[in-house]
């Protein structure tokens, strides 16, 4: 496989890695996401559909562009996932409140609201060896998004 062809499937393949393991924590795991946890999910997001993109764009020159901006919108996710981390060690302060989810239409709405869980960005939920999922985030984000830049510097 020639470098520009395992960057573009490293583009594709890593944001859609990480966001299946992000909602699989959430819907299997049970762990909600905080406000700083979904901002880090749009560049995902984003890099996802940039990458499906550039499988069918129309020339090399369009498709190695939306590589580009899909390693962007990782690195992105990852310089995101930094800050969050930052603030979960209490290395930074950060600038979200704790956020609750209510859903409209729950019935008594201040019986819902009570109940709910109280998602606080600057504690982590889950940690493996002391790195949150933001700072897992973090590493394989910005590590992937290197990786995939340096393989389109390639020369063939």
């Amino acid at each position: 496989m020639n470098a520009f062809r395992l960057a573009r499937a490293l583009a594709l393949a890593l944001p859609a890695v990480l966001m299946a393991g992000a909602l699989g924590s959430q819907y299997i795991g049970g762990l909600y996401p905080c406000e700083m946890c979904h901002w880090q999910r749009w560049p995902h997001y984003a890099a996802i559909l940039l990458a499906a993109c550039a499988y069918v764009a129309p020339g090399i020159a369009a498709r190695r562009m939306l590589v580009v901006l899909a390693a962007l919108g990782i690195a992105t996710s990852g310089a995101i996932g930094v800050f969050h981390a930052g603030v979960e060690y209490g290395w930074w302060e950060g600038i979200t409140a704790c956020t609750a989810r209510v859903a409209p239409g729950d019935g008594d709405f201040l019986k819902a609201l009570l109940k709910a869980p109280i998602i606080r960005c600057d504690v982590a939920q889950w940690t493996l060896g002391g790195i949150s999922l933001a700072g897992f985030n973090a590493i394989f984000s910005l590590g992937g998004a290197v990786a995939i830049l340096a393989l389109l510097t390639r020369r063939r």
